[in-house]
């Protein structure tokens, strides 16, 4: 799959962002390797703490937005991914960052298993879209969200500590379980000028395609819908 996503994005002499989660982890990999066996010129940007030191071990070149603040190409993973190329993100906690990474490249390219496709955002995801808030905010933000769209939108709590989930921001998640099927693009917009919200995990017509890897080891390649 990686081989897909690497030979398409034309690596020598790029800036690539670097995506957080279980799946970027062989994508490092495999481009390390590349820039071993073929002397690439590629430096990184990540969107997490995690993706940092993945760049790190792997003696990639790391930087950031203040230094390359254009990216050519960005590689991520994502929890859902319907048939519009809508993605759910931020299971991890890094939506925010992953978002500004996405939004600052020429092309967002997502790689996935195939648990993680679907026709429509919810049926595999079940534990809601996940939405960074500033803490101070997180209770009326999550009643603002159960008023106006359904649901419920609830602290996301640590499993190893005490107390929530504290992002690379040093802001609180709220995880929205909603009920039914919504306009994204307008639920996205509107969530946002919530004020106290930071960023949802909502993605909407950033990816312009997903390559998702299938339980035979072959690759299956979506694009957006030809409006």
């Amino acid at each position: 799959m990686l081989q897909h996503v690497l030979a398409a994005s034309r690596t020598n002499n790029q800036v690539v962002g670097v995506g957080s989660g279980s799946t970027i982890v062989y994508a490092v990999d495999r481009l390390a390797e590349r820039v071993r066996q073929e002397k690439l010129n590629i430096v990184c940007v990540p969107t997490s703490f995690q993706a940092r030191q993945l760049i790190l071990q792997h003696g990639l070149t790391l930087s950031d937005l203040d230094r390359h603040p254009e990216l050519d190409v960005a590689i991520d993973g994502a929890d859902e991914v319907d048939s519009d190329l809508t993605l759910i993100k931020g299971g991890g906690g890094c939506l925010t960052q992953e978002k500004i990474v996405a939004g600052c490249a020429k092309h967002f390219i997502v790689i996935a298993d195939y648990r993680k496709d679907s026709k429509a955002l919810g049926q595999q995801w079940k534990k809601g879209v996940p939405i960074e808030v500033i803490p101070m905010a997180y209770v009326p933000v999550s009643r603002a969200i159960a008023r106006c769209f359904g649901g419920e939108a609830n602290l996301r709590m640590a499993v190893s500590k005490a107390g929530p989930v504290v992002t690379d921001n040093s802001n609180f998640i709220l995880d929205w379980k909603f009920e039914q099927a919504q306009n994204w693009k307008e639920v996205n917009t509107a969530i946002k000028m919530i004020p106290g919200v930071v960023e949802t995990g909502l993605f909407v017509g950033m990816a312009e395609r997903a390559y998702f890897g299938m339980e035979d080891g072959s690759v299956q390649v979506r694009d957006p819908p030809v409006n």
